[in-house]
C-alpha cells in the first residue's frame, strides 16, 4: 500500500475531530468524557490492519459510529471506560514517534547555514501554499523522510514516509491550497519551520532539516495536546 496516498487535507483532520468531539459531547454530556472518547475512537481506528482500513469506504462515518457506541455503551466507572480496548499494542504513539525522531536526527550530516535553511524552508513553504508540486518535489532531497506525528488522536498518516516524491505528495495533500488554511515561516525549535493554520487556530508545527540546499527530513506535529501552547493566548 502506498502510505502518501493515504494523507489527509489538515482542514478535514480537524472537521472531523471537531464533529466527534460534538457526537461524543452530545451522547455523553461531558466535554471530559468527550476527550477520552475520542482518544479511544482513534485508539480502535489504529488498532484495525492497513487492509481494514483500506475497505473503509468513509471513515468519518465509522469514527462516528465507534465513537457513538463507546459513549453508549460505557459503564459508569470512567477507569473502566477509559482500560477498555486499549487499541495499539506495545509501543505508544508518543514512545514510537520519539523514536523515529531519533534514528531521523542520527541520519544528519551537517546541519545548513541560517540563512541556506531559511531560504529552502521559505521555498518549500510557498510551493505547499501554491500547490505547486514540481517546485516541492525540486526542494526536498530524493531520499527524504518525513514522519507525522498524531499522536493517535488525529487520523493521520502512521508510518514514515520515504522518498522525495512520496513526502511531497503528502505535504501537498495536507498542507497544499484550502480556503480555511494559512501557512507561516516562523521561529520552531529555535531554527525556521512552518506553523499551518486552519479558522486561525494553530493545526500542525512543521520542522525541517536542510542538507545541501534540499530537505532532507520533515517532522510535522499535528497531535492536539502538543499544540495546546501554541494555541493559547498571549495574555495567559
Amino acid at each position: 500500500m502506498d502510505v502518501a496516498s493515504d494523507a489527509v487535507p489538515i482542514a478535514e483532520l480537524l472537521d472531523e475531530r471537531r464533529h466527534l468531539l460534538d457526537v461524543a459531547r452530545r451522547i455523553s454530556g461531558s466535554h471530559r468524557d468527550a476527550e477520552s472518547v475520542i482518544d479511544e475512537t482513534y485508539r480502535r481506528w489504529y488498532a484495525l490492519t492497513d487492509a481494514e482500513r483500506a475497505r473503509i469506504a468513509s471513515p468519518r462515518d465509522w469514527l462516528s459510529r465507534t465513537a457513538g457506541g463507546i459513549c453508549l455503551g460505557r459503564p459508569a466507572t470512567p477507569d473502566r471506560a477509559r482500560n477498555a480496548g486499549t487499541g495499539v499494542p506495545g509501543t505508544g504513539h508518543d514512545e514510537l514517534t520519539d523514536i523515529v525522531r531519533r534514528r531521523l536526527q542520527a541520519r544528519r550530516s551537517g546541519p545548513a547555514d541560517s540563512w541556506e535553511h531559511d531560504a529552502v524552508v521559505r521555498a518549500l513553504g510557498e510551493a505547499c501554499a501554491a500547490g505547486d508540486a514540481a517546485a516541492l518535489v525540486s526542494a526536498l532531497s530524493p531520499d527524504a523522510m518525513a514522519v507525522f506525528d498524531g499522536g493517535g488522536k488525529v487520523r493521520t498518516l502512521v508510518r514514515t514516509v520515504h522518498g522525495g516524491r512520496q513526502v511531497a505528495h503528502s505535504l501537498l495533500t495536507l498542507l497544499g491550497p484550502h480556503p480555511r488554511t494559512s501557512l507561516t515561516a516562523q521561529s520552531v525549535n529555535s531554527r525556521t519551520g512552518l506553523v499551518v493554520r486552519c479558522d486561525h487556530t494553530v493545526a500542525a508545527v512543521v520542522s525541517l532539516d536542510v542538507t545541501d540546499r534540499r530537505v532532507a527530513q520533515v517532522w510535522a506535529v499535528l497531535n492536539p495536546e502538543k499544540l495546546r501552547r501554541w494555541n493559547r493566548s498571549p495574555d495567559r
